[in-house]
């Protein structure tokens, strides 16, 4: 698993001429994806696919919430379970379908995945009960776990460094832009033919991103198999646990996502009452403010090359906690506004976040993504519960709260890791 296992270590450790780089060996570096190189816009294109198909299903009963409550006669704390379940679902699962993909490749991983996900969302709006849907909801999650450690694993091995931060904010784009379409398609299909069919428009949009996934990704050309071995896995997952800094990333990736699945799994009630009223179609619609997203994961790059890792996460948590407080208002354009900032603050902070996972790891790559997956994604089953839970008893001012709690704990964490720096390099100079 670790790429000291293939012996290539010794090799370079060798002094005699063979062990200066060869031609054969510098040709194949150059073959690792760059911006504007032979491959890179397929890699782009299909990841992008996968992005969308995973965040489009994983989410796509977040904006029908009040419409299944009215339809099946639920709270929105019971209806939440719908989202919670499908996010836990993939928290479960990604660590075991991560290391299925050191054994059987990246990209039969993610084409399994998306297959699987995307069948079962055929089935989904057929579900007579909310156990039924809550359950179907938990398979297609633990299905689509297959997607988001291998993306980055698969990104990590074959794009060059330093274009990685901003091909995993592409892959990211892609998680918006299925965010977004998703939650439109089924809104607007909901308010006319009721939340089964919405439903079932998502799950034939899966399909045909599945397909063009599966079209278009590159065959791995960096990807060296690993037998199966729970020992080594569990050796890997030790040691990236035992890393202080992957661990505060893990923590930083769960409370963004915090946040973001208690705003958006409680939104659509609120907007749905008084004083708004919105009708179910335009509930939806207002997910178009994940094109926000959309772009401020694929900037983050630029924005780490200004402002450092950890100044990126500053500006990431001060736009998402602004964005909580404005939509504490009973204006509509106040509210949007809060939103916007919320999803360009989630989305900076978890591309961030994310591609800081895949710098960091230098051995088992899938499993440090997993790792952050299994969090980032836990981070959403709990918020989306708990902020259910929150708006039912406090309203939305509940759920601004718990969010801005989730941001201090995040904050405190970036806080630490900048004073341990400064202390370090304090260090370093008297040394």
């Amino acid at each position: 698993m670790p790429a000291a296992d293939t012996g290539a270590s010794a090799a370079i450790a060798r002094p005699d001429a063979s062990a200066q780089p060869s031609p054969a060996a510098a040709s194949s570096t150059d073959t690792r994806l760059t911006p504007g190189g032979p491959g890179y816009r397929r890699m782009s294109f299909s990841l992008f696919a996968a992005g969308v198909a995973t965040f489009a299903l994983l989410y796509s009963t977040q904006a029908l919430l009040p419409a299944i409550s009215d339809d099946l006669g639920v709270t929105p704390d019971q209806a939440s379970w719908t989202v919670s379940a499908a996010t836990g679902g993939l928290a479960v699962a990604v660590v075991p379908l991560s290391a299925l993909s050191e054994r059987f490749g990246r990209r039969t991983t993610m084409t399994a995945a998306l297959c699987v996900a995307a069948l079962v969302a055929l089935l989904v709006p057929f579900a007579p009960s909310l156990g039924w849907l809550v359950a179907l909801r938990a398979v297609q999650g633990a299905a689509l776990a297959g997607v988001p450690a291998s993306a980055m694993a698969y990104l990590a091995e074959e794009v060059r460094p330093k274009a990685l931060v901003g091909a995993i904010g592409l892959f990211v784009a892609g998680n918006a832009i299925g965010g977004m379409t998703g939650r439109i398609l089924a809104g607007w299909v909901t308010q006319v033919w009721g939340w089964r069919a919405g439903l079932a428009a998502v799950g034939a949009l899966a399909v045909v991103c599945a397909l063009a996934f599966r079209v278009l990704v590159p065959r791995a050309r960096h990807f060296t198999p690993a037998p199966l071995s729970v020992r080594n896995l569990a050796r890997t997952l030790g040691t990236h646990l035992s890393d202080p800094l992957l661990c505060r990333l893990y923590a930083i990736g769960a409370l963004f996502m915090t946040v973001f699945g208690a705003v958006y799994t409680v939104v659509g009630y609120r907007l749905a009452a008084a004083p708004f009223s919105l009708p179910q179609g335009v509930v939806g619609s207002i997910f178009l403010v994940y094109l926000v997203g959309t772009a401020s994961s694929a900037a983050a790059g630029k924005l780490v090359g200004r402002l450092g890792r950890r100044g990126a996460l500053y500006l990431a948590l001060a736009t998402t906690s602004l964005g909580l407080l404005l939509t504490v208002s009973d204006s509509l354009a106040a509210v949007l506004a809060g939103l916007i900032l919320i999803t360009a603050g989630f989305f900076a902070g978890h591309a961030v976040a994310s591609s800081s996972v895949s710098r960091t790891a230098k051995t088992g790559r899938a499993q440090a993504s997993a790792l952050y997956q299994t969090a980032y994604y836990a981070g959403s089953s709990v918020g989306g519960t708990l902020g259910a839970l929150a708006f039912r008893s406090a309203g939305w001012d509940g759920t601004v709260v718990l969010g801005l709690l989730a941001m201090v704990g995040a904050a405190a964490i970036t806080l630490y890791a900048t004073r341990k720096a400064l202390v370090e390099r304090r260090l370093a100079m008297r040394a």
